[in-house]
């Protein structure tokens, strides 16, 4: 019954808004126009991702770009831009010197990236010899003890790699399209983990790695490289992103005690760690395996840094509203990003499309109801950080919401690479169907139509969902986005495509303007469960260590 009740509410809510739901037709041609003739977006792009380079969280890079996409929002004319701290948060890293070459029979390069956060090795050359570390045991892991001090170690298993019979660019197809608009509620989460055996098979596993882990410091190895199997270190793709630091399967995911690479808990003696391409990686390991020997020569210089006042910024700026400026309608993205490319598809577009979403507001001379307030998150890599905190501080937790909470309408994200909008998740939000139906209807044919109930997660609009106030992300074509540049060597300017830049920006400066414009703020769905890591009671690290 109570099934049915809610239904047949929601119906009635639906209803309700498609009754009324209309559009300002003028301005959204003029956003159009705008954003799709005269789009600054690339531009943007080159500046940030060319010019200011990676922007790996905590380190002068990062503050760099921040400074400047807050000096970029003054120039538009966008009001109130500003650096607002979320810090603290750890170490600042950056990388002076590096290079890598593998010796054999012959000298070749290795094709490689260091680990952000990464000791190194300083500023002189160090030569050692290259050591499989091949054990799936805690046996095996003994019988290298005592033989590993001054060696490069191969840490994981060879990667098979196959040929690109299916192209690594995408698009959404029709039919992947109407799968989304026809899924259903999402339900009630399940159990967080693995029963059984295959949960005392998860520990047995996560033992192993942190003792190994324990063997490497001890043992003073020169360096450490992987090659991860869940990506494609390959065809000169290197996906690299921060150093492990262990963490004793014992210690809770949200106690305080744990520890990144990029905090002061770090043990003194991590080692180098480097990223290896799989065809390196994998060569070397046959060549061991025939009992040849190989050595590394390589140069690892690295600086720590930190802030004067050991902070973080998140970057804000705003176009004010007239009769109900105090109510606010936002948009966002993550500023940093991971350190071997220059950020581009991960999250430059991101950014792109929000700055150029309000010079696009600025320059059709829009006159939003409500403020229209733009975010540039930091330590979103790192676990939504920068969102997170701008969220509790001025929304404050989903058991306590702020005052600031009520005069808040919705948050619109852009984070799935350079790939064109296609529609928005509505995040269970079943109430906003036909709202989002009439804001994408002027956008059918730039390919912009479909609507689907289902959650998505991993980016900054979770900050907000969180808390039961109104945030979502876009779909978007992924285009190469994990297959070749997310987090990646490759994730620079010149993968992103520039005409489906200028349709993310102009959607995201249309939706801006229309939940700016409606006479009534977003209807509201009960918060998101809450998930490991992403509660605003609780202290977790969220960093992407991936102990191998």
């Amino acid at each position: 019954m109570k099934n049915i009740v809610r239904l047949a509410l929601m119906l009635l809510l639906v209803q309700g808004a498609a009754a009324q739901e209309t559009i300002d037709s003028a301005m959204t041609a003029k956003i159009r126009d705008e954003g799709m003739n005269r789009s600054q977006a690339k531009e943007i792009l080159s500046w940030l991702t060319d010019v200011y380079g990676p922007r790996l969280t905590g380190s002068p890079e990062y503050t760099a770009s921040a400074q400047w996409a807050k000096e970029k929002f003054t120039a538009m004319g966008i009001e109130n831009a500003h650096l607002e701290s979320w810090g603290p948060f750890g170490r600042g890293w950056r990388l002076k010197k590096y290079s890598a070459n593998m010796i054999g029979r012959q000298v070749q390069p290795l094709v490689s990236y260091p680990k952000a956060w990464s000791p190194g090795l300083g500023s002189k050359e160090v030569e050692g010899e290259v050591v499989y570390l091949d054990a799936d045991s805690l046996e095996q892991l003994n019988a290298y003890k005592g033989k590993l001090k001054g060696k490069f170690v191969l840490l994981g298993k060879p990667n098979p790699l196959k040929a690109y019979f299916n192209p690594p660019a995408t698009r959404y197809s029709d039919s992947s399209l109407l799968v989304l608009a026809n899924a259903d509620l999402p339900g009630g989460g399940g159990g967080r983990g693995p029963g059984g055996g295959a949960n005392q098979n998860f520990r047995k596993a996560q033992i192993f790695a942190y003792e190994r882990w324990q063997l490497l410091m001890k043992e003073n190895v020169a360096g450490v490289l992987t090659s991860a199997p869940a990506q494609r270190n390959e065809g000169g793709s290197v996906f690299v992103m921060g150093a492990t630091a262990p963490n004793h399967p014992d210690t809770p995911m949200t106690s305080v005690n744990r520890i990144s690479s990029y905090n002061a808990k770090a043990p003194k003696n991590l080692p180098p760690q480097i990223e290896v391409g799989s065809e390196a990686f994998n060569r070397m390991v046959r060549m061991i395996e025939k009992k040849e020997k190989v050595r590394i020569a390589m140069t690892l210089d690295v600086e720590w840094t930190s802030q004067k006042d050991d902070s973080c910024y998140n970057v804000i700026a705003e176009i004010p509203g007239t009769d109900l400026k105090d109510e606010v309608v936002m948009i966002g993205a993550h500023l940093d990003s991971w350190h071997g490319g220059t950020g581009a598809t991960d999250n430059g577009t991101g950014v792109a499309a929000v700055m150029e979403a309000m010079r696009i507001l600025k320059a059709s001379g829009a006159k939003p109801r409500r403020t229209i307030r733009a975010a540039l998150w930091g330590g979103e890599e790192q676990g939504l950080l920068g969102s997170r905190a701008y969220a509790a501080k001025h929304f404050g937790t989903r058991d306590s919401l702020k005052p600031a909470a009520q005069k808040f309408s919705a948050y619109f994200n852009n984070d799935n690479g350079t790939g064109k909008v296609r529609g928005i998740y509505m995040q269970g939000n079943e109430a906003l169907r036909p709202v989002f139906r009439a804001w994408l209807k002027p956008f059918n044919d730039l390919g912009a139509s479909t609507i689907t109930p289902m959650n998505t997660g991993g980016t900054d609009h979770q900050a907000f969902d969180a808390l039961g106030l109104p945030g979502f992300q876009f779909i978007q074509d992924q285009i190469e986005y994990f297959s070749r540049t997310w987090h990646s060597t490759m994730d620079v300017w010149d993968r992103a495509q520039e005409e489906d830049m200028k349709q993310a920006a102009t959607l995201m400066a249309a939706f801006a303007f229309n939940a700016a414009s409606r006479e009534e703020k977003f209807p509201r769905k009960e918060p998101s469960p809450r998930v490991r890591g992403f509660g605003y009671d609780e202290e977790w690290d969220c960093g992407h260590d991936h102990g191998r």
